[in-house]
């Protein structure tokens, strides 16, 4: 909490004031101490008990911009009779750039069940470094408002992306603009398949895509899909407790401190404490999630299914990775990752066309968290690439 000493001096009156804070010309102060906030109002007020002073100064920062989307699958369905279907606002939480440029926005989106405080290290120096950056919550994780929960499938977070993008995030507030000013997308573990899944719909959007510890080979939710709501609301409680955060958070990242453990595992579970988290956890892990599985030649697709419960309606997009991902390609990754294998990231690179891989010793999962200045060096060389001649060598040193 800031506490901001106000000091109130009488009022001064003309000959008609009467008030009672007048106090016939006696000289007096009186000194009050005002309680507020330094986090928006919608942030869980556990906000408060957090330490770490790069989170609590991104927790600030973050604003919440309306983003209209269409209500999937009916959409989709209605789509097919061809009817329009009236749109839902969505609050949507991000992170504006201090300043806009002219040049191509990065566009930072974060892992499974996460926020964009995951790079509450890093997006400062991005920043530093003369580069437009956002950071964006996925929909259904993050701090969005979603009082009125919309599904929180694939195909919904790609569409809530894509209407947030167009419409606020890359302002002037035409679709156009995304193919005007392109972006680099940023993807960290599962964030790397939401990147994939939005770029191979949206190529014109994606001027070049980074992917971190990229988690794109998962079976999607699996048999998690199958089970009873009342099993699966059951799993995504425990999901969100602090004993088990707090094994993750070890298992994530090399030689923590106790006390360091602790407040990363605060901060990674702060949007789980939001009252709808747990029904947009449950409705995205019935949905089937991000699957990558092979057809008869063995080639990797990215599946996005969508079930439809009343109208029985369901479909799926088959995408081969390799011929759809054009874009020029960061693979970043850390060596001593405990959650994905380090193979899966020389597989990526061979399967993706335009793709160069970096590895980075002793770092885990979360190198943007772990090692932010490595990670910073790498995209902002990787974003500046093609600029080189025209960027004195003094800002690219």
């Amino acid at each position: 909490m800031l506490i901001v000493n106000i000091t109130v001096a009488p009022p001064i009156g003309g000959p008609k004031s009467t008030g009672r804070c007048m106090n016939h010309g006696r000289k007096s102060k009186h000194n009050f101490k005002v309680l507020a906030s330094e986090f928006p109002a919608f942030l869980p007020s556990e906000v408060e008990k957090i330490k770490d002073p790069f989170a609590r100064k991104l927790a600030s920062r973050i604003e919440r911009l309306p983003v209209h989307v269409n209500v999937l699958p009916l959409a989709k369905f209605f789509g097919f009779l061809g009817l329009s279907l009236a749109k839902t606002c969505i609050m949507s939480s991000c992170v504006k750039p201090k300043t806009q440029l002219d040049m191509s926005p990065l566009v930072l989106l974060h892992g499974f069940d996460s926020s964009c405080l995951e790079w509450r290290y890093t997006l400062p120096l991005l920043e530093d470094a003369g580069l437009e950056t956002w950071a964006i919550d996925v929909l259904g994780w993050g701090f969005s408002d979603l009082e009125k929960l919309p599904s929180c499938s694939v195909a919904s977070k790609r569409d809530h992306l894509y209407q947030g993008l167009a419409y606020h995030f890359l302002l002037p507030p035409v679709l156009e603009i995304l193919y005007k000013r392109p972006m680099t997308l940023v993807g960290p573990s599962l964030g790397a398949a939401v990147a994939i899944d939005f770029v191979i719909k949206y190529p014109e959007a994606v001027d070049k895509l980074i992917l971190i510890d990229a988690s794109v080979y998962a079976e999607g939710t699996g048999n998690l899909a199958k089970l009873p709501k009342l099993v699966a609301y059951a799993g995504v409680s425990l999901l969100k407790s602090l004993p088990l955060r707090l094994y993750a958070t070890s298992l994530t990242f090399n030689s923590l401190s106790w006390s360091t453990c602790f407040d990363w595992a605060n901060i990674g579970r702060l949007h789980c404490l939001l009252p709808w988290w747990e029904d947009a956890t449950v409705d995205f892990m019935i949905s089937g999630g991000y699957n990558v599985s092979a057809d008869k030649k063995g080639e990797q697709f990215i599946l996005a299914a969508i079930p439809h419960e009343k109208f029985v309606v369901s479909y799926q997009t088959s995408i081969l990775v390799g011929k759809m991902v054009k874009q020029k390609t960061l693979i970043i990754w850390g060596e001593d990752d405990q959650i994905i294998d380090n193979k899966l990231a020389v597989r990526l690179h061979c399967e993706l066309p335009n793709a160069i891989i970096r590895q980075l010793p002793d770092c885990g999962h979360i190198p943007h968290v772990e090692k932010p200045a490595a990670v910073s060096k790498l995209i902002k060389e990787f974003v500046q690439a093609e600029c080189e001649i025209a960027i004195p060598s003094f800002i690219l040193s």
